[in-house]
């Protein structure tokens, strides 16, 4: 599960369960090549279910999906992995809880942080936010050139994360991430295969 390829890492927000569903398969057709549940206000009972559906879904298809925060959700499923951010469980926990073979993420914003959750048994980093988002209002932000320092102060792959549209990917170019996290881009689309291979073309110009 280690060889993953992070280029297109889909994010979810809420939606009507049919539809989120529908967005999650299409866009998986579109070329996102990580789905990461993230559910906030859900209550432990319906996000186990929904984490099952999608977890269908993505076998289907063989993508990796990791759970956001939830490590007893993500063991309860058998997920493939588990992203935290710095206010969440310590990556050093997360990963004596779900093992060696799993995925673990973590979010930073600094070249400390990153340098940190690679030595605490990261396997990639989400390092952000690179341009502004409505997605999460607190979060961090980081410029282009902070981001390179990123990348090039860890071994593991550095993923963008926040507001990453499809007009904005080349500026991305010279930073050697190697993946770009999008939320609204896909989860707002009328479209979502169709986004998805739109952004899945712009990075591979990068």
């Amino acid at each position: 599960m280690k060889d993953i390829d992070y280029s297109l890492y889909l994010v979810t927000d809420n939606k009507n369960e049919k539809e989120f569903l529908e967005i999650i398969e299409e866009s998986i057709k579109g070329g996102v090549n990580l789905v990461q549940l993230r559910e906030k206000t859900l209550d432990t009972k319906n996000f186990f279910n929904l984490a099952l559906k999608v977890k269908k879904i993505c076998s289907n298809y063989n993508i990796p999906l990791i759970i956001n925060d939830r490590v007893d959700i993500a063991i309860a499923i058998d997920a493939d992995g588990v992203h935290v951010g710095q206010d969440d469980m310590p990556c050093t926990v997360v990963r004596k809880m779900i093992g060696k073979n799993k995925i673990v993420g973590v979010s930073t914003s600094t070249v400390e942080e990153s340098i940190k959750a690679e030595k605490d048994g990261a396997d990639y980093i989400g390092s952000g936010a690179v341009f502004n988002t409505s997605t999460k209002d607190d979060a961090p932000s980081i410029t282009k050139n902070e981001l390179k320092k990123v990348v090039e102060s860890v071994s593991i792959p550095t993923i963008a994360i926040g507001g990453i549209t499809q007009e904005n990917i080349k500026e991305f170019k010279g930073t050697k991430i190697k993946g770009i996290s999008v939320v609204s881009a896909i989860m707002n689309s009328d479209n979502p295969k169709l986004s998805a291979e739109k952004l899945k073309d712009e990075f591979n110009k990068l």
